[in-house]
């Protein structure tokens, strides 16, 4: 199964001439997909234009991506979660909870929560930004929800960029530069759950790495930087420099784009050994047992599922996603100018 999926990242992301005839073979999937998906798309917005979602009373800010696997969207809405609290704003979030085993109506996370019923995601958020943050497959109930249980005035959905029942009035759409767009299809051929011309009808594209495509003017290229080293167990936060260079550590990763986390290790200085899990793995404690004594290192999207069986050995890395302040003030512009118009 691993062998398969390293297959398909492959032909999605390198392009080799080998991969070709396994891209034919799936190529009228992905048009009948990015048919599906736009006719999806048209449906779904006639349901809010014919006023059958009311318009929310504040407004809403979508962050996700076009395409399958971490581009960076979760540190950039607990950035601009942090940044809003910061000029007074009131950011409550809402999210699906994937991963999670809770599957009822919307519900409002407790600081007593695990990961494992409301999902990793929507608890790092909770706690990276201290907003109140709530759960359902249904983005539009969770939306009124969080109004009718919190005092926020203004919502930021994690993903849901293709939920479009859900008002919304700025879009972001968040890629990572190293992969960009893949090869441009749709799934199951490409990496794409919209058509790369979906990029020009959001309001800002923000680009996790160094980018040299301009996908449009409103493009803001970053990138995450590590911050500090938390222990799993005691939540403990370490320096950035706790370990030497050269230190050779077991990297786990159970996220979209593990790639990326090792890497950022190796930048580090560090040895890494890499072990991939699937994305919003639900970690046991052997997954953290190895027969040395060597550091174990993840993300906190990681952590936030460990923490009960976590060793002292165990180290989270934080990262953050650097926002400037001219963009962070055009972007609050966005959202008063469009939500004017809106009501």
């Amino acid at each position: 199964m691993k062998t398969l999926s390293n297959a398909i990242e492959h032909a999605w992301y390198h392009g080799a001439i080998w991969y070709w005839p396994f891209l034919v073979i799936l190529w009228p999937l992905s048009i009948l997909f990015r048919c599906m998906t736009r006719l999806r798309r048209i449906v779904l917005q006639g349901i809010v234009l014919q006023g059958k979602h009311a318009a929310l009373p504040v407004p809403v800010v979508v962050i996700g991506n076009i395409s399958v696997g971490g581009t960076g969207k979760t540190p950039l809405l607990c950035e601009i979660a942090i940044q809003l609290s910061a000029r007074g704003k009131r950011a409550g979030i809402i999210s699906r909870g994937y991963g999670g085993s809770y599957d009822g109506e919307a519900y409002l996370l407790q600081s007593t929560d695990q990961a494992a019923r409301v999902g990793d995601e929507p608890l790092l958020m909770a706690q990276l930004t201290g907003c109140p943050v709530v759960i359902g497959h249904d983005r539009y109930a969770a939306a009124k929800f969080l109004l009718q249980n919190t005092q926020v005035d203004i919502i930021l959905s994690d993903d849901g960029l293709q939920h479009y029942a859900l008002p919304r009035t700025v879009e972001i759409a968040v890629l990572d530069a190293a992969r960009g767009t893949g090869n441009g299809f749709c799934l199951p051929a490409g990496p794409l759950r919209e058509a790369v011309s979906r990029l020009d009808g959001v309001d800002f594209v923000v680009v996790n790495g160094d980018a040299s495509t301009v996908f449009q003017k409103e493009q803001l290229v970053t990138k995450l930087a590590p911050e500090k080293w938390i222990a799993v167990a005691s939540r403990q936060a370490l320096a950035l420099d706790m370990f030497c260079a050269g230190t050779q550590v077991h990297a786990v990763a159970g996220i979209g784009n593990p790639q990326r986390f090792f890497a950022s290790l190796r930048d580090m200085g560090l040895h890494v050994i890499e072990h991939v899990f699937p994305d919003h793995h639900a970690y046991s404690p052997s997954d953290l047992l190895f027969p040395d004594a060597l550091p174990v290192v993840m993300t906190e999207k990681d952590a936030v599922k460990c923490v009960e069986f976590a060793k002292e050995n165990c180290y989270a890395l934080r990262v953050k996603m650097t926002l400037p302040a001219f963009w962070v003030s055009r972007l609050l512009d966005k959202v008063e100018d469009n939500f004017r118009r809106e009501t």
